[in-house]
């Protein structure tokens, strides 16, 4: 049977791109480091990709001295980051693999404790027409398809995105369901990658393609896979200096 998403694979410059990303990050795994030192490196980045998650949707990146962030775009954003890292990532990663939409309601959960606290509506999808099936049909597709990891990471980003399944909380939930994958993968399997940084860097460009990823239209799809491809190479190299500074 044809991988739904193979067509995107074969969109000019994909698969070079996809193919950059995951050399990038490859060899950070490789980082005398992360050979051992992983966890702390990884601790690390998990604070840089909640802070710049969190900004990308307009939430402050102070973290203040006595651990009180009051914020709740970046309270939700950083206990993401918890659920990223360490134990908890494994944990998740299970999650994801044979239920991914506990998985994402999981996310959600804790992306929007704050902004919604008490609601009934944490964790559940909105109740508009279409959007849970939507949602079927992305994680059917995705966990069925053999197309590149970068790629798969990039459509899950973009659909979620577009769809805005839970109507709060969509950008830090989508960003995370895309390092979950880059996880799950096999991409970047000590979740070393901080491409949230490249997205906060390039915001503007980085809403202008998911909003075109929205339409469907070939070459936008393309250009926004190309997109998260660039950031996830990018995440490489701030993961470096993170090892870079470890390493001492």
């Amino acid at each position: 049977m044809t991988d739904p998403l193979q067509p995107l694979v074969d969109l000019p410059g994909v698969q070079d791109a996809a193919d950059r990303a995951r050399d990038a990050l490859a060899e950070v795994h490789r980082h005398k480091a992360n050979r051992r030192g992983w966890p702390t490196t990884a601790a690390e980045a998990a604070v840089r990709a909640a802070r710049s998650s969190a900004a990308i949707d307009g939430g402050s990146t102070e973290l203040p001295a006595d651990g009180l962030v009051a914020d709740p775009v970046l309270a939700g954003a950083l206990r993401v980051g918890q659920a990223l890292d360490g134990d908890a990532l494994r944990n998740l990663v299970g999650t994801w693999q044979r239920a991914p939409l506990q998985a994402l309601a999981r996310l959600h959960l804790l992306a929007a404790a704050d902004l919604e606290p008490g609601a009934d509506s944490l964790g559940r999808p909105r109740s508009d027409p279409g959007v849970a099936q939507r949602l079927d049909l992305l994680v059917q597709t995705v966990l069925g398809s053999s197309v590149p990891a970068p790629v798969i990471a990039a459509v899950v980003h973009g659909e979620l995105l577009a769809l805005r399944p839970f109507g709060t909380a969509d950008g830090v939930v989508a960003r995370a369901a895309s390092r979950l994958v880059a996880v799950s993968s096999g991409l970047d399997p000590h979740s070393l990658g901080v491409p949230e940084v490249f997205w906060l860097r390039r915001r503007r460009e980085y809403v202008e393609g998911a909003a075109a990823f929205g339409t469907g239209d070939p070459d936008a799809v393309g250009g926004w896979v190309i997109l998260c491809c660039a950031a996830l190479e990018d995440g490489a190299r701030e993961a470096s200096s993170i090892a870079d500074s470890a390493a001492g």
